[in-house]
């Protein structure tokens, strides 16, 4: 009986140490797996890095090593230049892992994701709009961060191409004779791209098309209101000139 006994004891002891022992090496595991997600990052193989990060992901969920998992697999995929995947994987971080030192960092690259996304003026401006939101969202919440004159030129750039966009629009109206729809184009930019180079642009449009439309007088006191912005860049004459021309015109007429 004491034989048994001793036995049942020995074969328990076995099976207690065998279960540390796969604790620790699946632990053990874990680590490695991660470091080699991070050479392979390091090593511009991100394909295998992402593969990495997924398994690290999966077996170590709720770890730290998870947490950081989660953010080094967004930057597997950034590196590669697959954008709207590694915002996808950013986006876990921050609503999952509010705590992680890496939040700040991902937010920032979500909004330079979406703006490397922004296509050319001339296409849909989706991916700009929602640019300048996470940008606006970062700054708001990061005010003295160290990226902020980072965002704050890529904010500019973004509302530059935004403001040539409602531009050019008005121009391509101004050739078609659609001076209505010419006028609002240019309102666009002067209410809401103040800051850009085609608010003056646009103020000279606005006269012009306020003549050629028959509006006279409404160019007029628009061409006077924003002279000194005109004659600084070179551009009364040329509106001054328009308007001159169209009273002449309606005087023939």
């Amino acid at each position: 009986m004491v034989f048994l006994m001793n036995i049942i004891i020995f074969t328990f002891s076995l099976f207690l140490v065998s279960c540390a022992g796969t604790k620790n090496n699946s632990e053990e595991t874990i680590k490695d797996k991660f470091n080699m997600g991070m050479e392979n990052l390091d090593n511009e193989k991100y394909l295998q890095a992402q593969s990495d990060f997924k398994n690290v992901l999966i077996r170590g969920t709720g770890t730290d090593l998870g947490d950081d998992a989660q953010y080094y697999l967004g930057e597997a995929y950034y590196r590669n230049e697959e954008y709207l995947l590694a915002i996808s994987e950013y986006e876990k971080l921050t609503r999952k892992m509010g705590y992680s030192p890496f939040v700040e960092d991902a937010r920032f690259k979500i909004c330079e994701a979406y703006s490397t996304e922004s296509p050319r003026y001339y296409h849909d401006q989706e991916y700009t709009l929602k640019a300048l939101e996470r940008y606006q969202e970062f700054l708001d919440d990061y005010p003295n961060s160290i990226l902020l004159d980072d965002v704050l030129s890529s904010i500019n750039i973004l509302r530059e191409k935004l403001a040539k966009k409602a531009f050019e629009a008005g121009i391509l109206y101004m050739k078609m004779d659609e001076y209505e729809s010419a006028k609002l184009a240019f309102q666009v930019v002067i209410d809401e791209y103040y800051d850009t180079s085609f608010l003056v642009l646009s103020k000279k449009e606005m006269v012009i098309s306020l003549a050629k439309n028959k509006e006279i007088e409404s160019a007029a006191t628009f061409l006077e209101l924003n002279k000194s912005h005109l004659i600084k860049n070179d551009l009364y004459d040329e509106a001054n000139d328009v308007i001159g021309y169209m009273k002449s015109r309606l005087l023939r007429e």
